[in-house]
């Protein structure tokens, strides 16, 4: 007895659902029933019984692979990095913050956003011709945030003569705006409605944090290219500080971890005539992660072990805040 011819209008029996014409009899579809005989044969199993069959086997077999832990990865499934790098804080929940509870009081940003709260009060504060912040306030809070330890030696040298001169201040300034916890208007900075919510319930630092990771541009006036990614995979950088953040290490195991994680990075760089893509890399990577999200969030302790060009050494301990705060779900 011969075997059923598949019609060109008939399903396709591979299972997909279209037509024979559409799918599998498609001009240069390749046939897949050929590439499924392929991996039975590769497989040496022979348990299929049509095409339909091995389709399911080929999702399964794609899906246990997705779900193995990668040592690229630190130990991240194919599934989980995609998890944390496009929806870290949406379904299906792999990383949840902490949303009250959190006084964070001495974290750097903490630090700066209550001096600002408070200066602001109940009548506001007059903003500059210029809109920014006046040159009193600036100077007050940078003598507050003198006692500060944030890794860096040289932190506190030079005036401030405006809010431009203090970039941790200038940046929570943004944030907060950003959050919509802080509002000018009629040549006044006020605090929001929302901003005073938060404040009562210790809620200000988990928004501060996640507009901070996702809408500030972290390469905001550092000289480094673009390289947005390096701000996309934050919820990776935080995975690493967790995991291996109770062990001190130096900015160069974290560093490279993340370039064994995303090597393609180095060809997005534009050539430099004195130093080489991986360093620039690595660099870019300290200053915008390490120093100026993590430590500036209080979620790291920075120790600097060297101050020679071309830039700072540091070692490197997580905080009790990082483990109060950030909760992984990954299992």
């Amino acid at each position: 007895m011969s075997a059923h011819k598949t019609g060109r209008n008939d399903p396709c029996p591979c299972g997909s659902g279209r037509k024979y014409k559409h799918c599998c009899g498609a001009p240069g579809a390749g046939h897949a029933s050929a590439a499924v005989e392929d991996l039975k044969t590769a497989l040496g199993d022979q348990r299929f019984t049509g095409e339909a069959d091995a389709q399911a086997f080929v999702a399964s077999h794609v899906a246990q692979t997705n779900a193995a832990g990668l040592d690229d990865f630190d130990g991240l499934s194919p599934a989980q990095m995609s998890d944390l790098l496009y929806t870290p804080l949406t379904s299906p929940h792999r990383l949840e913050l902490a949303q009250s509870g959190v006084p964070a009081a001495q974290a750097p940003v903490m630090i700066l956003f209550d001096a600002l709260a408070d200066a602001i009060g109940e009548d506001g504060l007059r903003t500059t011709a210029k809109g920014n912040l006046p040159r009193a306030f600036c100077q007050h809070a940078h003598c507050q945030y003198a006692s500060v330890d944030r890794g860096d030696p040289y932190a506190d040298l030079g005036s401030v003569n405006r809010e431009d001169d203090f970039y941790d201040l200038h940046v929570t300034r943004l944030v907060a705006q950003l959050a919509g916890l802080v509002r000018k208007y009629k040549g006044r900075f006020l605090l929001t409605r929302k901003a005073r919510r938060l404040r009562a319930h210790d809620g200000i630092y988990p928004v501060l944090l996640t507009t901070h990771a996702t809408r500030f541009n972290w390469g905001y006036g550092d000289g480094y290219d673009e390289l947005d990614f390096v701000q996309h995979a934050f919820a990776f950088s935080l995975y690493l500080l967790h995991r291996h953040g109770d062990t001190e290490h130096d900015a160069r195991f974290y560093e490279d971890a993340f370039l064994r994680a995303f090597p393609m990075l180095l060809d997005q760089l534009t050539p430099h005539p004195f130093f080489d893509s991986e360093s620039r890399l690595r660099q870019c990577y300290t200053l915008r992660t390490l120093e100026r999200f993590a430590a500036f969030f209080g979620v790291i302790q920075l120790t600097c072990t060297r101050t020679d060009p071309p830039g700072f050494a540091y070692q490197i301990t997580k905080t009790p805040l990082l483990d109060e705060v950030v909760h992984f779900h990954l299992d």
